[in-house]
């Protein structure tokens, strides 16, 4: 175990938000009796120190000066803050009541045009809850339940404002395969042939309409060029590169359809849920797309009627990249959390580095923020966890959260 460290600890402490809302200050350090900074060996004795906001220094507290002056946490253990790699918090809310649920819009099955940000609310109670397990990123959005629900966005779990809170406002299409989007009785799309064809069809109307530039379009019409409609635009960003489908498929057969648009139109695919992913080892990887996997210990029913405890372990063994996620629940509090879903998967196979690993950097590579979150690096934002003692242990506590420099969470007795 770590050297504990006693300054700034509370023996079963439970954490607070600092301020209602962040500070201005936004110099600190962060000294920990380990430090993982996920980007090389842990570091015995470390220390972090941010100005700006952005991390300056990481090392050993022996080599690492702290400037005069800077405000010093402390903590046994101290990891990237944790990134969320698919969540719908912050649009579902904890009451599950009508007017908190904004997750999924049913008036049509395909609607790539909603916006998270649109409908994200940084004052959920949710958000607040995720970042005092110390998750500091999320990445959260239109859920399951129609044939492409909406867009994702990347969001920092402490802000005033939906604007001040997102880091990427846009960053991927969801679509959703399998039983839970075959619509109502009698509706569209009914069968997995129907959902490929339907989705096959919007991405082949923005193909075939975006290879015709204005003065072609002009010449077959007669007319000024035609606007596409927002859905259409959406899909040609998907068909461009500039925007990944993110397919939520649990099923081989549903894994295997995806992976066969990805063949068919050239896409950047993200396999979400993917519950039977171990199944098909060698077509993921030939394939060469990411999975952000189900939750650990999602239920077993439905849909993961085949998962496993042990998939986890099974992608890394392969070379596959992969994240972790909370996902979306049904049920109150509408959301998992991470840290736990990393520690059983942990416990089932996959080492320990390798699980802090799939819910920091990993994570932030898959949501496209790698190059600024989850890990411990000069230049990157100052996002930090700290906890007294193995983050994955049952009875430890996360001790205090930094976000961008501000302290948004510490302990409380």
């Amino acid at each position: 175990m770590p050297k504990r460290f006693a300054a700034g600890l509370v023996s079963g402490a439970v954490l607070a938000s600092a301020l209602a809302v962040p500070s201005l200050a936004q110099d600190v350090a962060v000294r920990g009796g380990t430090v993982h900074t996920m980007a090389g060996p842990a570091i015995e004795d470390g220390v972090v120190v941010i100005r700006d906001g952005k991390i300056v220094a990481v090392g050993p507290a022996a080599t690492t000066p702290v400037p005069q002056g800077l405000e010093t946490l402390t903590a046994e253990v101290v990891t990237p803050g944790l990134v969320d790699a698919r969540t719908v918090v912050g649009l579902a809310g904890y009451l599950n009541q009508e007017d908190d649920q904004d997750q999924l819009d049913e008036g049509a099955p395909i609607q790539p045009h909603l916006r998270a940000i649109d409908g994200y609310d940084p004052a959920e109670t949710l958000v607040d809850w995720l970042r005092n397990f110390g998750v500091t990123t999320i990445h959260t959005g239109h859920g399951p339940g129609t044939l492409v629900s909406g867009q994702t966005m990347v969001a920092k779990t402490w802000a005033r404002t939906a604007d001040a809170a997102a880091i990427v406002p846009r960053a991927m299409v969801a679509a959703n395969l399998g039983p839970g989007s075959l619509g109502d009785e009698g509706g569209a799309p009914g069968t997995r042939a129907k959902q490929i064809a339907m989705i096959r069809t919007a991405l082949t109307q923005a193909r075939t309409r975006a290879a015709l530039d204005n003065t072609e379009r002009d010449q077959a019409k007669g007319t000024d060029a035609e606007v596409p409609g927002l859905e259409e635009q959406v899909m040609r960003e998907v068909i461009q590169g500039r925007l990944p489908l993110m397919v939520t498929a649990n099923r081989a057969q549903d894994i295997m359809n995806a992976l066969r648009l990805k063949e068919e139109f050239g896409i950047d695919l993200v396999l979400d849920g993917a519950a039977e992913s171990y199944l098909l080892l060698d077509e993921i990887r030939t394939a060469e797309v990411s999975v952000i996997l189900h939750p650990t210990m999602t239920r077993h029913g439905g849909d993961y009627q085949n998962a496993s405890f042990t998939t986890a372990a099974k992608l890394a063994e392969a070379g596959i990249p992969f994240a972790l996620q909370s996902g979306f629940e049904g049920y109150v509090p509408k959301t998992r959390v991470i840290l736990f879903e990393a520690a059983v998967a942990a416990a089932n196979g996959l080492p320990w580095n390798d699980a802090l690993e799939t819910i920091t950097i990993d994570a932030a590579r898959i949501i496209g923020v790698g190059d600024r979150l989850g890990s411990l690096e000069v230049g990157k934002d100052g996002d930090v966890a700290m906890f007294d003692g193995d983050p994955f242990e049952y009875t430890t506590h996360a001790t205090g959260v930094v976000i961008g420099g501000q302290v948004a969470s510490r302990a409380v007795q």
